[in-house]
């Protein structure tokens, strides 16, 4: 990926939390991502890295032995999932519906009009709208 000054091999977006397992299961089990690696550091952390197959871009979420506490952001602080085909968004929410995360309304009424917001187990939100940019 070339910017205006570098080139990037990958973008990852990395935050600590601690609910891990839950946290985990959502974004694999509940959205379907891929679980690319996990870890552990010397210092007390482990962490596993998860994505979209064949992608640069990952999430990364850490826990710490003695504790990771990452208050939610505001609730218009998303994570945002393009895609294309409404059925696919429904059986992702049905799925994630099963396993006890509701649709939640959004702060901003934009993303109701063609997108589903459903909180992950920390209060952070995903939003899974039905458009893309191109």
């Amino acid at each position: 990926m070339k910017f205006n000054d570098f080139v990037a091999a990958q973008i990852r977006i990395a935050r600590p939390t601690d609910q891990f397992n839950r946290v985990i299961d959502f974004y694999v089990n509940g959205l379907g991502l891929v679980e690319l690696e996990r870890f552990k550091g010397p210092r007390g952390y482990e962490g596993v890295v998860i994505g979209l197959p064949n992608s640069d871009y990952h999430l990364e979420f850490t826990h710490h032995i003695d504790g990771s506490p990452c208050p939610a952001p505001t609730r218009d602080n998303l994570l945002v999932f393009y895609i294309e085909d409404y059925e696919q968004i429904r059986n992702v929410t049905s799925r994630l519906v099963e396993m006890g995360y509701r649709e939640v309304a959004p702060e901003n009424e934009y993303w109701k009009e063609k997108g589903v917001t459903i909180e992950d187990p920390d209060g952070w939100r995903v939003v899974l709208m039905n458009r893309t940019y191109g």
